[in-house]
């Protein structure tokens, strides 16, 4: 997928006043990206559009309009959009009352490396997680980190031709597995694929 530039945004007048039609678009956009793993993990699919709605609200929310200030937002975020033979996802652990959360991040230090995908008939593939930093310390894991799955040509190609899709956790404290994934959000992901 192509990388977003100055100039697939909108200024701040024309998001502020297209902005309802927008998020209605990217809100419907991203259910076919979204997959639960077990009651507490999710799994947030990036794309394109994902990304340069989350931009274009950083821009607003914070009233960048400088070419310095833009710049380092798309810096900060393109990394995120898929580059053809990957997916890239936000993973968050999701825990409503602050006691429960905050036993939930002490047992699952090191989660973000058990989190995997597996194409039918190939060996999962676990993700390459949080490289712009670590979000661990030695009594809990973040609630959010950010996720890189790296597929094979041939896992690429058998998902072109309709191979399933299953996705899961493998942590000691949390084992979930989820297969197959739904087939609209799979359908979603494989056009992801270049």
């Amino acid at each position: 997928m192509d990388k977003l530039t100055r100039q697939d945004l909108y200024s701040l007048e024309d998001y502020a006043a297209n902005r309802a039609d927008i998020r209605a678009r990217v809100m419907e956009h991203k259910k076919n990206r979204k997959v639960h793993v077990g009651p507490s993990a999710t799994l947030y699919f990036e794309d394109r559009q994902t990304i340069l709605y989350q931009v274009q609200e950083m821009l607003r929310v914070e009233r960048i309009f400088e070419a310095d200030g833009i710049a380092e937002e798309l810096q900060a975020y393109n990394p995120l959009i898929p580059d053809g033979s990957n997916w890239k996802a936000t993973f968050m652990l999701e825990e409503p009352d602050v006691e429960k959360r905050r036993e939930l991040l002490a047992g699952l230090v090191g989660i973000e490396d058990r989190v995997w995908v597996r194409v039918d008939g190939h060996d999962p593939v676990y993700a390459i997680a949080d490289e712009d930093l670590d979000r661990n310390t030695d009594e809990k894991t973040s609630s959010v980190h950010f996720m890189r799955f790296e597929l094979s040509a041939p896992m690429l190609a058998d998902l072109k031709q309709g191979a399933s899709l299953a996705m899961g956790i493998d942590h000691a404290n949390y084992r979930h597995q989820l297969e197959p994934v739904a087939d609209p959000v799979r359908v979603a992901l494989v056009a992801d694929l270049d």
